[in-house]
């Protein structure tokens, strides 16, 4: 740790440290080496078979129990998992224009949450969450809606009797997720009768995935959570308002899970769906993305979620697209319903058209984070406002001395 003695000291900590680090990962550079030459490895084989996946045709796996993902008529379509946007664009101010093109006098929307538990800092259970949504109309003429909802969760919130004996933590984490569905869902329903009403389509952006996926066997709030996407999925459906999930980063493997289920053989450790759709600027063949591209659409047939295959048919699917020009492809997950009815191509352009203003990632989405955001600054007031509700209240509450100092002094 770097001495505030001086900075003469400051910076010789640092080299210090920067010569150790050096050091250590010098020491790991053949690790990494090894590891990355396996897992392209494994890429590379998992790619073979995708590639020979599209000889099966649609349908070859609907009858089985929970491959992971089923695809597309796309797939044949395509002749293969690459789908081409065909964008071409000189420079940035020309995505723009497009973008604002797909985007202007359609409402999007987008929801995100952040919360507080104070376990630690004080005896008595309290916890809150804040959820902040935007609505933007694109339109000159209408004011876009960027709003918060904050909630203080206390110790009839936090203990309630429950044989999973769930900790105070759980809770809070549950009621902020529960919360961030109810502000899509009254969305839904506000949009409902868009085309009557002669309205571009609307599209609802999630924060995250819609599978809610967890190991095995399940506990009963995971099952809630899972019970509960499953309803916002079919509300999306009712409304007639498309809903999508977007992942920046995804981890999910329904499409490894299918590899396997063609190839058991083939070892997939470490490798993820994301990872067989590289992105590059380059024209590439195959199954690499330029970008605007994305992949075939696939349903989701996900064993531990059959919540989301009512009457054996997947209700949620997914694809791959590329909304950089680098690196790995976003997962955005779809209800099913929005492929059957032919609405996929234009909720993939309003996607990107989100992507190009926020660039890289929808606009939509970073607002709402930044919206529902709880600050370091917001925690001190939080800690501050309760530490001085009643006379006393510090001692009766438990408040350590440690944080109480650090709300004061930071």
């Amino acid at each position: 740790m770097a001495s505030a003695t001086s900075d003469g000291r400051k910076l010789f900590d640092s080299m210090i440290y920067r010569e150790l680090l050096k050091k250590e990962l010098d020491a790991k550079l053949g690790e990494f080496e090894d590891f990355r030459r396996l897992r392209d490895e494994r890429v590379e084989a998992c790619i073979e078979v995708l590639r020979r996946l599209v000889e099966f045709g649609p349908g070859s796996f609907g009858n089985a129990s929970y491959p992971g993902a089923i695809p597309s008529a796309e797939v044949t379509e395509c002749a293969g998992f690459a789908v081409r946007g065909g964008f071409e664009w000189q420079n940035h101010a020309e995505a723009r224009e497009w973008a604002s093109s797909v985007l202007n006098s359609r409402t999007t929307f987008a929801a995100d949450g952040s919360q507080i538990y104070l376990g630690k800092e004080m005896d008595l259970p309290v916890g809150a969450i804040q959820v902040g949504w935007f609505e933007n109309p694109h339109d000159a003429s209408k004011s876009y809606v960027k709003q918060a909802r904050f909630e203080i969760l206390g110790p009839n919130d936090l203990l309630i009797p429950s044989d999973e004996n769930l900790n105070p933590e759980a809770r809070v984490g549950a009621r902020r997720f529960h919360a961030e569905v109810e502000v899509v869902r009254e969305f839904l329903f506000a949009k409902k009768g868009w085309r009557e009403r002669g309205e571009r389509m609307p599209v609802a952006f999630f924060d995250g995935t819609l599978l809610i996926s967890f190991a095995l066997p399940h506990t009963k709030l995971q099952q809630e959570f899972a019970q509960t996407m499953a309803k916002l999925v079919k509300d999306s459906e009712v409304a007639g308002v498309p809903l999508v999930g977007f992942v920046d980063r995804s981890l999910s493997r329904d499409l490894i899970a299918l590899i396997s289920h063609v190839e058991p053989q083939i070892v997939t450790d470490g490798i993820y769906d994301s990872m067989l759709f590289p992105v590059s600027g380059a024209e590439k063949p195959n199954e690499f993305l330029g970008w605007g591209d994305r992949s075939a659409f696939c349903f989701s047939k996900r064993k531990g979620l059959e919540v989301f295959v009512p009457d054996g048919e997947p209700s949620v699917g997914f694809v791959y697209l590329a909304t950089g020009s680098k690196g790995l492809p976003a997962r955005i997950d779809i209800p099913a319903w929005i492929f059957s009815e032919e609405m996929l191509d234009d909720l993939i352009e309003v996607v990107l058209a989100e992507s190009v203003v926020g660039l890289g990632y929808p606009y939509a989405l970073e607002t709402a984070d930044a919206t529902a955001l709880i600050s370091f600054e917001d925690r001190r007031v939080f800690i501050e406002a309760l530490a001085g509700m009643e006379a006393g209240f510090e001692a009766a509450a438990g408040f350590g001395r440690k944080e109480i100092s650090k709300a004061r002094r930071r």
